[in-house]
């Protein structure tokens, strides 16, 4: 039988919508668009790690954005704040003690007569700086042993959870007033060392908890089995997949500490003048509350503002890093 010639028409399908549709290039272009293609053949889009899913919601949630513009001009200003107060938080003029708002100094002054304006402004140095160096330390602190007692476990582990037990034991102002009431430096480090050595207990216990979870897993046992070392599992296994309750009780106690600073300063065994803090001019002007209520309006209001921006910004950390919430 003779072959039939090929006839163009044939390779056309109809769609029963009144047109046609080319069968071998709708497939192409289906393929195409696919991710993986057939059996993988096509090109696959990249798998998403569970950072940049929290940093793509983090940049949709405006509770961060907000928190995060907030704590962005926080650090601006401890860093320069020349920029927004050109005055010295240090000169002060007894003739203006207790005045109000006035031209060039829209807080008032103060009961020594310095600019509350410009003393509010430099005190965002002293709190951010304490805040974060002791929030740093306890966070070092407290993963490096309670992730070392979760991996190994045995007695080192028994002897941490009963340690942590008794630190958590003590009040922290009351250990705050014990403990300061020796210490006679202006510096910003005794306090910062007090609070890491009461602070460490719950990131450790955290920090334990997330890796005796993460070197259950899997690909840990796997890479064990392939004789992978101890410092290997920790540090190239486990951390990257435990540090991220971590990072979130550390963003929201950061905002804790420097709450913490403030009273006991106020209490008088925390900062000490001539250092500008927002807890010895709250402490300061509470005698006036009456009579000049400026005084403590704006240190306090300050501090308030500084301390929920931190915790707004874990709070929205949080809801991104934990996965119960996806």
């Amino acid at each position: 039988m003779p072959e039939q010639p090929f006839e163009q028409d044939r390779a056309i399908a109809g769609t029963g919508m009144g047109g046609a549709m080319d069968l071998a290039t709708s497939e192409a272009e289906t393929l195409e668009r696919t991710p993986g293609g057939p059996e993988g053949t096509g090109p696959a889009e990249r798998p998403r790690s569970l950072w940049s899913d929290a940093w793509r919601d983090l940049r949709r949630n405006p509770v961060f954005i907000i928190s995060a513009l907030v704590i962005l001009f926080l650090i601006v200003i401890s860093l320069w704040p020349s920029l927004i107060a050109s005055g010295n938080p240090l000169k002060c003029d007894l003739a203006k003690a207790q005045e109000g708002s006035q031209p060039g100094h829209p807080f008032g002054y103060d009961g020594q007569g310095c600019d509350v304006y410009t003393r509010t402004v430099y005190g965002t140095r002293t709190s951010v700086t304490v805040g974060v160096l002791a929030t740093l330390g306890v966070a070092l602190f407290g993963s490096v042993l309670g992730g070392l007692a979760g991996f190994f476990g045995g007695a080192w582990d028994s002897l941490l959870s009963r340690l942590t037990d008794i630190f958590f034991a003590i009040p922290v102002v009351l250990g705050g007033l014990v403990l300061l009431s020796v210490v006679t430096s202006n510096t910003v480090w005794p306090v910062i060392g007090f609070m890491v050595l009461l602070g460490w207990p719950q990131i450790s216990r955290i920090a334990r908890g997330s890796v005796i979870t993460a070197k259950q897993n899997d690909y840990v046992q796997a890479a064990r089995a392939l004789g992978a070392s101890n410092s290997r599992l920790l540090l190239r296994h486990i951390t990257p997949n435990a540090v991220a309750p971590v990072i979130v009780v550390a963003t929201i106690a950061l905002g804790t500490y420097i709450s913490l600073e403030a009273t006991l300063s106020y209490l008088g065994v925390g900062l000490k003048p001539p250092t500008v803090s927002w807890g010895i001019d709250i402490s300061a002007a509470s005698a006036y509350i009456r009579n000049a209520p400026h005084m403590l309006l704006w240190p306090a209001g300050a501090l308030a503002i500084t301390v929920l921006a931190f915790i707004m910004l874990g709070d929205a950390v949080r809801d991104a890093l934990d996965p119960k919430l996806r």
